[in-house]
């Protein structure tokens, strides 16, 4: 089985009893579809961060499911349905655990940065002469 995140704005002039029984028909959907939700959180009212279907505030709620694939497709289906739907998105989490992968061939961050300004060396060159090495300078 595989988890899910499915996020949906219900538009603001749904009256509250119409509103939750829309919650519950979308969360029944899990139920009967096999599924296992997981967490139903409601964040009420907020304010939009743009203007969607010329509705400046929206009702947030978020479902956390397990479930076949059919399960968010039938989701979908219902919310095109319905006109209080006003946006959706559903979400596949991973299971895996977020591991940072090591990059080869780049140099570190510190080393890449930093303005180096050195002094010729100078080299030995057999036990008498000594001749000077060229060092780069980086500049930005």
């Amino acid at each position: 089985m595989r988890q899910y995140e499915t996020a949906f704005l219900i538009a603001p002039n749904l009256p509250e009893e119409e509103r939750e029984s829309l919650i519950l028909q979308m969360a029944e959907v899990i139920s009967k579809r096999k599924g296992k939700m997981t967490s139903q959180d409601s964040w009420g009212m907020r304010k939009l961060a743009y203007p969607i279907k010329k509705f400046e505030e929206a009702y947030y709620v978020f479902f956390n499911y397990e479930g076949g694939t059919d399960i968010p497709i039938e989701l979908e289906r219902l919310f095109k349905q319905k006109e209080a739907i006003i946006r959706y998105l559903t979400l596949k989490k991973d299971l895996k655990e977020n591991k940072r992968k090591k990059t080869k061939g780049k140099t570190k961050p510190e080393e890449t940065d930093i303005i180096k300004k050195t002094e010729p060396q100078e080299e030995t060159k057999g036990e008498d002469e000594t001749v000077p090495i060229e060092t780069e300078t980086k500049e930005k």
